[in-house]
């Protein structure tokens, strides 16, 4: 049977399916997740702030020092930390080209380098880890190590087949397979064949061979890559790694491009990817994380939340923001997702964070017991066909499992049931044949389209769109069934979709305007939505999210799988599951079944997870939520920059200093006063203070409020600070400024003549 293999584009976390905003539960502020697909760029920095809720604007914000934010499934974090490098950034805090945000996959990093455009934020890099450490190595290797790099293998198995061979180790796919897993282990955390067995031994690994074998494919294999002068993956971390500690004057070089940086899903760093950020930072603190060690489920390949959960330890300064507000799922869903990990046990569970949902209520979780396993893949193809039936599309859809050898039965059954369906992790969607060949089409008709007879009797630009596409086989009707054909008209729809979205919001939009977006989202591989119903394992689908979720097989040696022994893997199995529940925003179906086949043995059972949870399952015995509340919480002291820039200790909400009333308004913050209330300002020391910066500007040529913005110089003038300390306290004079332009500032509130005015800064 053909297999539909389509990249899905779906939503990112946070973005409600309708177009009405719904408002946090505390006040008139749009929800954090409100958007929409061709958004106007904010028209000031303040402008950056407007819709954020109360801990994502202390987000947004905090640009001072190591921060941390503890972010919950759906609470838009995404939208925080890249309203934080925007608004930094648009109020000429940050260079767009001194700021490095890291993610983890490339979906995400162009997903942020999109969101970032969009915010007329411009220039920030914003990569994965290995991404980062490529450009860098490839710009550094020949004057560190000479020569050129070494090729970068796509796929190491091959490479282990033949170690193997070469050892005389007889392995089948699976053993392959294995084998390579452990190898990639080894090397992100920072394990040498001779220390593998020891290592994998107090890790508590399952290897899958005499560890004594693993050690010599393993040294077996590096020696093979020497060889044949290739490189792979993990070695693109280990060498970047190599060289900056060896090489000083690298390291130094690095560290003056990147003064700040930005890393998401900290919980999924890895000791070599932790190594790599210290070596960046030096000794500098100019750092935000985001992350939640609740959503922590990739441990078996080096991944540990300790960093994030450490974070305050080692920068006892830091600010650490806890977001809980979920703008994606019912109150049910989240109901479930919380019940979950109330029964979680660990350092992680400890730190588990309590959501609240900001939703209207929905249905609740739906419970099915089957007979057996294609019993249960035939009710979830049914119900599919029915939802679709009823309106709901099928890109809101998804069947969520533990491995993906449970995909072949759901494959069947929604095929037969006529439904669409895509697998999770193909090609990215502007890589795909099909849609490079119709932007070309779509460029060649932009430019040329007055010699076009297919645009002879078409006026608007969607039906453009479709004239230019039907050339390239699209139809207004699906082709019937699954599979490449299939495939290939989805693509092409998505364009046409997305046409007619785009003339919807920028009103006289041309050919040429359109062909210019599709390059910029190419450029961050920021695709549209293509219809089909999901297929993913739980593991795949970290990060989507959709209106309706399966998920199946969830029953004892599935969920948690059989191989999951100690306390610590039943636990990531705990996890794994609430990152599928807190994939659904507004329905949730979750099944197993008794038996595997057809009149087998019914003697499964459902998972333990859901003890307490499901009707007529008993009750939870879990605890108490512990550290759920959002907020903030600011440190205190610290090393690095962090001990120079005294931080503001106060939990309570930014209040006039005047009137008392609580400020919310960006500026308004900034002068610790409402715009309408009296200013006490020196006029005299604000005109030193701009025609001070002013030169400043001139002699660094750069904007002025590059320098200082004009509220800082308001808020400077307003207070006349007589000390660093006191300097330090206004919002806008963060550690870099300090250090460079404090002694004159202060000179000049002084009333020193000529202090800093001689533009030496």
């Amino acid at each position: 049977m053909p297999v539909a293999s389509v990249r899905l584009s779906v939503r990112a976390c946070g973005q409600p399916t309708h177009a009405s905003p719904t408002t946090w539960q505390h006040g008139s502020v749009t929800a954090a997740t409100h958007f929409t697909l061709f958004p106007q760029v904010p028209d000031s920095a303040d402008a950056v702030l407007d819709g954020l809720d109360p801990e994502q604007r202390e987000v947004a914000t905090a640009l001072r020092g190591p921060v941390c934010v503890l972010a919950g499934a759906g609470t838009g974090k995404t939208r925080a930390i890249t309203h934080r490098i925007a608004y930094g950034v648009r109020a000429g805090i940050l260079q767009p080209s001194s700021v490095l945000a890291v993610t983890f996959t490339n979906r995400a990093a162009g997903e942020m380098r999109g969101r970032l455009r969009q915010l007329g934020a411009a220039g920030v890099q914003a990569r994965t880890f290995h991404s980062a450490a490529l450009r860098q190595l490839q710009y550094f290797w020949p004057k560190a190590i000479g020569g050129s790099l070494p090729r970068l293998v796509d796929r190491k198995i091959q490479l282990v087949a033949d170690a193997a061979a070469a050892c005389r180790i007889r392995l089948d796919r699976g053993e392959l397979r294995d084998a390579t897993a452990e190898i990639e282990w080894s090397k992100v955390t920072q394990t040498v064949p001779a220390d593998y067995a020891l290592a994998a031994a107090r890790a508590g690994r399952e290897v899958p061979r005499d560890p004594a074998e693993i050690a010599q494919l393993y040294a077996a294999y590096e020696d093979l890559k020497r060889g044949r002068g290739v490189i792979d993956f993990e070695d693109v971390l280990l060498l970047t790694v190599a060289v900056l500690q060896d090489r000083h004057d690298v390291a130094e070089q690095v560290r003056a491009q990147y003064q700040h940086f930005v890393v998401d899903e900290y919980q999924d760093v890895s000791p070599l990817q932790q190594r790599l950020l210290e070596l960046w930072l030096g000794d500098r603190d100019d750092l935000c994380v985001v992350g939640d060690a609740s959503q922590t489920i990739y441990s078996f390949t080096g991944a540990t939340p300790d960093h994030l959960l450490d974070f305050r330890g080692r920068h006892p300064g830091a600010t650490v923001v806890k977001l809980v507000r979920d703008y994606r799922s019912t109150p049910q869903v989240v109901h479930l997702a919380n019940g979950l990990l109330a029964q979680a046990r660990g350092r992680a569970a400890d730190h588990r964070l309590e959501l609240v949902s900001q939703r209207s209520a929905g249905p609740e979780p739906v419970y099915t017991e089957y007979s057996d396993e294609p019993a249960e893949a035939e009710g979830a193809a049914r119900h599919i066909r029915e939802l679709m039936d009823s309106g709901v599309p099928a890109a809101e859809i998804a069947v969520l499992f533990r491995t993906n050898s449970q995909s072949e039965t759901y494959e069947q059954a929604l095929a037969d049931a006529g439904v669409p369906y895509q697998l999770r992790g193909a090609e990215r969607f502007f890589d795909r044949p099909e849609v490079r060949k119709a932007i070309s089409s779509l460029r060649a008709a932009a430019r040329f389209g007055g010699n076009d007879t297919l645009l002879d009797d078409v006026v608007d630009l969607p039906s453009q769109v479709r004239a230019v596409l039907s050339g390239e086989g699209w139809t207004t009707q699906p082709p019937a069934g699954s599979g490449a054909v299939r495939e290939r008209w989805e693509s092409l729809a998505a364009l046409a979709n997305l046409a007619q979205d785009f003339a919807a919001a920028r009103a006289g939009a041309t050919l040429s305007d359109l062909v210019t977006e599709l390059d910029e989202r190419a450029g961050a591989q920021h695709a549209p939505t293509v219809q089909g119903v999901t297929l993913a394992s739980l593991h795949s689908a970290k990060g989507l999210e959709w209106d309706v979720v399966f998920l199946v097989g969830v029953t004892e040696g599935m969920m948690p799988i059989a191989y999951a022994k100690t306390d610590e893997q039943i636990e990531e199995e705990r996890r794994l599951l609430y990152v599928g529940v807190t994939r659904a925003r507004e329905r949730l179906h979750l099944s197993w079944a008794l038996a595997r086949s057809p009149g087998g043995r019914p003697n499964r059972r459902p998972s333990r997870f859901l003890k307490g949870l499901r009707p007529g399952s008993g009750t939870t015995g879990g605890r108490t939520a512990a550290g759920g509340s959002g907020g903030v919480e600011r440190g205190f002291g610290g090393g690095g920059t962090a001990a120079a820039v005294p931080r503001r200790t106060q939990r309570t909400p930014a209040r006039c200093r005047v009137c008392g009333r609580t400020l919310t308004d960006a500026g308004e913050m900034k002068l610790m006063r409402c715009e309408g209330c009296p200013s006490d300002m020196d006029e005299g020391v604000y005109e030193r203070l701009r025609e001070w910066r002013a030169i400043q500007a001139g002699s660094s040529g750069q904007p002025a409020f590059c320098v200082f913005t004009d509220k800082t110089l308001m808020a400077i003038a307003e207070s006349v600070p007589e000390d660093e300390r006191e300097l330090a306290r206004i919002p806008g004079v963060g550690a870099r400024k300090l250090n460079r332009y404090g002694a004159d500032v202060l000179a000049i509130c002084a009333g020193r003549d000529g202090a800093g005015l001689d533009g030496d800064g």
